[in-house]
């Protein structure tokens, strides 16, 4: 039995014992401060089960949404662990009790599900004879297939009459089934809540019983399909299949990487329903949950060799999957992929470096001899990579290692302000070391990336593990930091990313993936590519010049679109933060609105039209002072040196700025818009392209223009018009439609026909007046009836439209076989109304003029088939 089949069956089975179906709730209550998400199916039922609900609402079930994650480590590793599931469940709220409740289940899985009765074990509280009886006695299990159990293990909540807490409690019975997919498994809860503890030991009964019945939907899948583990089932194969495919490995189950893929699946489901509903990656509460599933099925793929972004791949499939019941997670899909990649792509920044640190922290963990990773190793990979400490601690298992929680803490409170996920590379290597540094080297590096991208210089400081080493040597690729003289190299500041190049010297070439500052000081983070590297070592450096001139040109551009924000807005238009990388970028502004599209078109006009007159840039050092005097725009909040560097373009643009740019603004090449956003109450978000990027996205709309004329078939600059049409047809045909005369015969619909068939000799006859329905929609329910009772079936309608009546009949292939023929049928009742016709043997029609004799006709009809049909 399919997933979709058996929730459908259980909702319907209990639906049949007066139970009011009601709909699963939503993962996060929205009044429910208790909980993060909907752990249970019981979650959504706390005020009936107070006594707080409607009093004709006694009985309830449902199939609820789920996520827990209190046994995250175990997704994937064992059988039946999942961070999202369904369970099924039916509720009583002083209603039934005991003896419905244990019979009820014992009928759903015998006569129902059809599962023999000795593949069941039972427990049962240990001092609850009441359910021991109902199951022994009038069930018939035999004894030695009941369990009495203590309250850790049969009573809820676990503990709860030694232990506590307060408040209503009670014991519950448990269904274990054993098959030949899993060996033992839990399928079936039953909870009395019947007792309302009041201190240890006494319990006082409740005036009304309730019952919290819980079956795991993905459990009972798993049993009823014969396989071991809820990933082998129906819903969860092409899930699994979408991950390994997205890898490009072949799933092996019992494989390490099994458990990985398997995880990986669980934790896809969970972030598609989650995003679904709205929750979105974050820092805290349901956010954070999310972002931690999101990070460990990323590690997970980058395990396995996967550097790419890719979970958000696997969304469509789980919205396939899980259409049956959860059709409208299909219209989320985009929303949903998006969300996804755009966290993926954020926590694989800087991943590799951490990931292999973190390894390299393992290795040397156990090589001391010691079993617990440091409060600050672990901080530092928190900090500096974005890798949460749960995911430190999953990881140190593997290596029967743990981490030092309450060291942790202590330094996550002492560094909060600068806990910024992954963009605090230089972090890791600035406590300390520096500073010893800083002593010797009192005017730092010196920079020389204004004028140059290559350059010679000398070694001064090579940092390794947050701390100074005299040498540094290919090992593993681990990160480490080195510190020149001088340097062509811009270190990360004021929104423009840092520099990416090479530093060679003899016998070492060392890669430079990120440059970042500290004080005086320029920090090359990368890793040896070969070879050995010693302080006081000449080198040669040398930048991605490619990759600098695309941020000189985004950075360039923030100068120029600053200006032309404050002529088309006003001068509270300025500048409250940026992001500077190759031919992109993003500028944050004052503005207590969304710029609408028509003042988006003027600044991006006037930024091409600066760009079109190539003004020179040019810079020169000052006191801040003089700067301000000239009019130089200062970034506010920003913390400024005496002497300051001016940055001019033409004679429209001064301000403060330690970036590197371009020596003409025609460089830019060509400036567009890509967004518009807002950042937080009253700051506004512009995104914008430069150089390349702008031309390839540019011509990417081209692109999707010229598919979209394609289509239309008129030439792309008439693709608006030949839409705007498009929508007006719709739009009259929707009122042609909404102008329809409604019928008069109550909707009936085939399934209502159906059911008031009657039954001739084996065969269904319908014979029945549809109110005015018009004769060609006559005909196409008869053939929707023919469809949905494809044999014995035999149909005689009857329209009424003033003072005329059409009737139309019709009959399955198999009748027509046997002799019923539907015009003679028609010839032997028109008469009745009046009027007469005919047809084929399969469809007639015929007309009248007497509506009154209607009811006559159709009694006619029932008893001429029922002639002709030898009853």
């Amino acid at each position: 039995m399919k997933m979709d089949e058996l929730r459908e069956a259980y909702l319907d089975f209990f639906a049949g014992k007066g139970c009011v179906r009601r709909p699963s709730d939503v993962l996060v209550p929205k009044d429910d401060p208790t909980v993060l998400f909907t752990p249970a199916g019981m979650n959504q039922f706390k005020r009936e089960f107070m006594g707080l609900g409607d009093p004709g609402f006694t009985r309830a079930t449902t199939c609820q949404k789920c996520l827990r994650t209190g046994d995250i480590e175990n997704v994937g590793r064992t059988s039946f662990h999942e961070t999202f599931f369904e369970m099924l469940g039916n509720f009583s709220f002083g209603d039934y009790f005991k003896r419905e409740a244990i019979h009820w289940a014992w009928e759903f899985l015998l006569k129902t599900l059809k599962i023999p009765g000795d593949r069941l074990t039972i427990t049962v509280y240990l001092d609850d004879d009441e359910a021991y009886n109902i199951w022994h006695d009038e069930i018939k299990v035999p004894a030695d297939r009941i369990t009495r159990m203590g309250e850790d293990d049969n009573f809820w909540p676990a503990g709860a009459p030694t232990h506590g807490p307060n408040g209503v409690c009670g014991p519950c019975s448990e269904i274990f089934y054993h098959g030949a997919g899993p060996k033992e498994v839990e399928i079936w809860n039953l909870v009395f809540t019947q007792f309302n503890r009041v201190g240890p030991g006494e319990l006082e009964p409740l005036p009304k019983k309730n019952i919290d019945t819980g079956m795991g939907l993905e459990r009972a899948a798993a049993c009823l399909q014969g396989v071991t583990t809820v990933f082998e089932t129906d819903v969860f194969r092409p899930i699994i299949a979408a991950v390994a495919e997205a890898l490009g490995v072949k799933y092996d189950r019992d494989h390490a990487n099994g458990v990985r893929l398997r995880r990986m699946a669980d934790h896809s489901r969970a972030l598609a329903f989650c995003i679904h509903e709205n929750v979105r990656p974050g820092p805290e509460k349901q956010g954070y949950v999310i972002r931690r599933l999101l990070r460990r099925a990323v590690l997970d793929a980058y395990q396995m060799g996967r550097r790419e972004p890719f979970l958000y791949q696997i969304t469509p499939v789980v919205a396939e999957a899980m259409a049956g019941p959860y059709p409208d997670l299909k219209e989320s899909v985009a929303r949903i992929q998006t969300t996804i990649r755009q966290e993926e792509e954020q926590f694989l920044r800087n991943l590799e470096n951490g990931l292999k640190l973190l390894e390299d922290t393992f290795r040397k963990t156990t090589a001391a001899g010691s079993e617990t990773i440091s409060g600050r190793d672990a901080f530092d990979l928190h900090a500096t990579y974005g890798i949460p400490v749960e995911v430190v601690e999953s990881l140190a298992t593997d290596h029967n290692l743990r981490v030092d929680r309450t060291g942790f803490t202590a330094e996550l409170k002492k560094h909060s302000e600068i806990s910024r996920g992954t963009t605090e590379a230089a972090d890791v290597f600035a406590a300390g070391p520096l500073d010893a540094l800083k002593k010797e080297y009192h005017a730092g590096t010196e920079f020389l990336g204004y004028t140059t991208t290559r350059e010679s210089a000398r070694v001064i400081g090579i940092l390794e593990q947050g701390r100074l080493a005299d040498s540094a040597e290919h090992d593993g690729d681990r990160p480490i930091a080195l510190v020149l003289d001088r340097s062509p190299f811009y270190g990360e500041s004021g929104g423009q990313v840092g520099d990416t190049g090479t530093i060679r010297g003899e016998g070492f070439t060392f890669q430079v993936l990120d440059t970042k500052k500290d004080h005086d000081f320029v920090l090359h983070v990368g890793r040896m590519v070969e070879g050995r590297v010693s302080v006081q070592q000449p080198v040669e450096a040398e930048v991605d010049s490619a990759r600098r001139d695309a941020i000189r040109r985004a950075h360039t551009a923030t100068h120029l679109l600053h200006h032309a924000l404050r002529n088309v807005l006003g001068q509270h238009a300025q500048q409250a933060g940026s992001k500077v990388e190759p031919d992109r970028l993003r500028f944050d502004f004052g503005n207590p609105e969304a710029v609408g599209r028509d003042r988006l078109r003027a600044i991006e006009d006037q930024v091409n039209e600066r760009v079109l007159a190539a003004s020179a840039v040019s810079w020169s050092l000052m006191p801040i002072e003089q700067a301000r005097t000239l009019g130089a725009m200062a970034l506010f909040g920003e913390k400024y040196p005496d002497i300051v560097r001016v940055v001019q373009m033409g004679d429209f643009s001064k301000e403060l700025c330690g970036g590197t740019h371009l020596d003409s603004v025609g460089q830019v090449g060509l400036f567009k818009i890509v967004g518009e956003e807002s950042v937080s109450a009253g700051t506004r978000r512009i995104t914008g392209l430069t150089g390349k990027a702008a031309l390839d996205h540019v011509r990417q709309e081209e692109d999707v223009l010229g598919e979209a004329a394609g289509v239309l078939r008129v030439p792309p600059a008439q693709v608006a018009q030949r839409i705007a049409a498009l929508l007006e047809e719709v739009k009259t045909l929707k009122k042609q439609v909404s102008q329809r005369p409604k019928e008069t015969g109550g909707g009936v619909s085939a399934d209502d026909l159906l059911a008031a068939a009657h039954e001739v000799a084996g065969t269904s006859v319908i014979a029945q007046a549809v109110g005015s329905l018009p004769v060609e929609e006559m005909r196409q329910l008869i053939d929707v009836l023919r469809r949905k009772r494809p044999e014995k079936l035999a149909v005689l309608l009857a329209s009424i439209d003033g003072e005329k009546v059409v009737l139309v009949a019709g009959a399955t292939p198999d009748l027509v076989k046997s002799g019923v023929h539907s015009g003679n049928w028609l010839k032997e009742v028109a008469p009745v109304v009046g009027g007469g016709g005919g047809g084929r043997p399969d469809l007639a029609q015929a007309g009248g003029k007497a509506p009154d004799k209607v009811p006559d006709a159709l009694i006619r009809a029932v008893e001429a088939i029922r002639a002709r049909l030898g009853a």
